[in-house]
């Protein structure tokens, strides 16, 4: 469902979930939510399931159209979906809008799970396949689960919590041959100084998570190393 202008109301479903505050109400309806969020799993399971092989790409919402990394993320997408891999985006504009536009024009599978806002929000017009979620929890699980690499490009405290979580889970092997790929060398640098003199040399990380992660200015390169470690499978 999709609300805009006057039907927007206050608040999220998530901010709801997750608010303590107030009357003991909550006590009564969370048990419902559990009903509604296991719909938006069964849901997302059931027009996901027989995507081929895909990757999932995450940058800003706020980059313009006539911006370079626009560019870059339409070239991206174009390039994913002629090596035959479906593309998901979180299906809104910017970056996002970017990459599902090169895959589409590129006749590939085109993918955007958006989410719940506090403002006025559609998946962009470009999104082939599209799934609508009220739970970031919900919507993360599916990014990973029918996604076999992650290509992060510049963006913001969304694109920094999905690139970290994918991290979290290929350092703890829950998920296993799952490239993480920063693209943007200038836009990250200052991320990955930051990590190896503060955050390894802190020893709160090790050598071999730093290398979790590669960096890189070279669309064609990324999709080289993604086919070197998830190749296309019918």
């Amino acid at each position: 469902m999709v609300l805009r202008r006057g039907q927007i109301g206050h608040g999220t479903t998530d901010q709801r979930l997750l608010d303590m505050r107030g009357p003991s109400d909550w006590v009564h309806t969370d048990p419902w939510r559990v009903m509604r969020i296991t719909s938006e799993f069964v849901e997302g399971f059931g027009q996901l399931a027989e995507l081929p092989t895909a990757v999932s790409v995450f940058g800003s919402a706020r980059t313009p159209v006539d911006h370079p990394e626009y560019t870059a993320g339409v070239q991206l997408g174009g390039a994913l979906a002629k090596a035959g891999y479906a593309v998901i985006t979180g299906g809104g504009p910017g970056a996002m809008e970017a990459v599902n536009r090169g895959a589409s024009e590129a006749g590939g599978i085109s993918v955007g799970l958006g989410i719940e806002l506090p403002f006025e929000q559609r998946l962009n017009d470009w999104v082939d396949m599209g799934v609508n979620f009220r739970y970031f929890f919900a919507r993360k699980t599916m990014f990973v689960k029918y996604a076999q690499a992650f290509v992060i490009m510049p963006g913001g405290f969304g694109t920094f919590d999905e690139m970290f979580e994918a991290l979290t889970l290929v350092q703890t092997r829950k998920v296993t041959r799952f490239p993480v790929i920063l693209y943007g060398v200038e836009y990250w640098q200052g991320l990955l100084d930051w990590l190896r003199r503060s955050v390894l040399d802190g020893g709160k990380i090790g050598e071999a998570d730093i290398d979790l992660i590669t960096v890189t200015d070279d669309i064609d390169d990324i999709v080289a190393q993604i086919v070197a470690a998830v190749p296309v499978t019918s």
